[in-house]
């Protein structure tokens, strides 16, 4: 092989390797997950809106939480995660301690906590998912077990699965889903 082809075949697998290493480099979260939260949730529904975005995804955390810490090392800054979830949503994070004032799907003005707390969220992280008329049609408390499940959690929302019934008449819960996408993963 003549030198010269032999170097560019090289200079383009190693370009291979380098951009399947940025694929898989973890990114910090509050850059490339969530979007500054600009403290009025009626505007972030619009933007959502705008964006063409399915949702809204609201992670409530607190600063001493191992939980949502381990979410944000091992899922939240994960490229793959990052760019399914920019695509269909527009996440924020809302710090449930927090006093900085904001204002809610209603238009009613009060803070972080408050909002948490009207939300009860009473351990962290619980990551909930609002329709585009500010419902909140999912909620998950504590870290989710890796990426698959994260992604479960959003093709629940997705898919609709949260308003499809069991054979009692009952809506179908994410622990079922989450069941049966687990036996899906043992098969394949």
């Amino acid at each position: 092989m003549a030198p010269k082809k032999f170097i560019s075949l090289w200079l383009f697998a190693l370009l291979l390797v380098a951009n399947a290493i940025q694929a898989s480099t973890p990114r910090d979260p509050y850059e490339y997950f969530f979007e500054q939260f600009l403290g009025d949730l009626t505007e972030e529904l619009e933007i959502a809106a705008d964006e063409g975005k399915q949702g809204l995804f609201i992670f409530f955390e607190m600063d001493e939480c191992p939980f949502c810490h381990r979410m944000k090392r091992t899922v939240l800054n994960q490229p793959d995660i990052q760019d399914y979830f920019k695509e269909k949503f527009h996440s924020i994070a809302i710090d449930v301690e927090g006093d900085v004032e904001m204002v809610d799907f209603q238009g009613n003005e009060m803070t972080l906590k408050d909002f948490a707390s009207k939300n009860r969220v009473r351990a962290t992280p619980v990551m909930a998912i609002y329709d585009l008329e500010g419902n909140q049609v999912v909620r998950y408390t504590g870290a989710a077990s890796g990426t698959d499940e994260f992604i479960w959690l959003a093709e629940y929302y997705l898919l609709g699965i949260y308003k499809m019934k069991d054979k009692n008449g009952r809506n179908i819960r994410f622990s079922k889903y989450k069941r049966l996408k687990k036996k899906q993963q043992d098969i394949n």
